[in-house]
């Protein structure tokens, strides 16, 4: 399954040239992760509220093109692996109307518990993201 997200470059994103610095980045690939949930049908606050909790444990990032401020930007989202302990989102990063993506990148996750150990998926959950893992939207 693949999710998509949409929003323009603020101002405070950029840099004295008007070039995205490479942490707005970060966030971008939070809100397509956070976007991906809720289009499976998953509250990421809802998660929360009920104990499990994706923390990043590893993050990548390749930057191939600049984007400035004003520009639209498009964040593809992918759940890539999947397994009892372990979550992997991958990344597209593009100006709108743009083929080549402007950067890539991935996210390593361990689901953990309120008070930060590490924990298996619950059941019903893990069927869900296996599901929308396997299938292409």
């Amino acid at each position: 399954m693949k999710s998509t997200s949409r929003f323009p470059v603020r101002y405070a994103e950029t840099d004295q040239m008007g070039v995205v610095h490479h942490a707005a980045y970060v966030p971008w690939l939070e809100q397509g992760r956070v976007d991906w949930l809720a289009e499976l049908g998953v509250s990421y606050a809802e998660l929360e509220r009920s104990g499990v909790f994706f923390p990043v444990v590893g993050l990548e990032l390749a930057y191939r093109r600049a984007l400035r401020f004003g520009d639209a930007v498009v964040v593809e989202t992918r759940l890539t692996e999947i397994a009892s302990r372990r979550l992997v989102f991958a990344y597209r990063v593009f100006r709108e109307g743009d083929a080549a993506p402007a950067a890539s990148g991935r996210s390593v996750h361990v689901p953990q518990d309120a008070d930060g150990r590490v924990r298996r998926l619950p059941e019903g959950l893990a069927a869900k993201l296996q599901a929308a893992a396997e299938r292409e939207t």
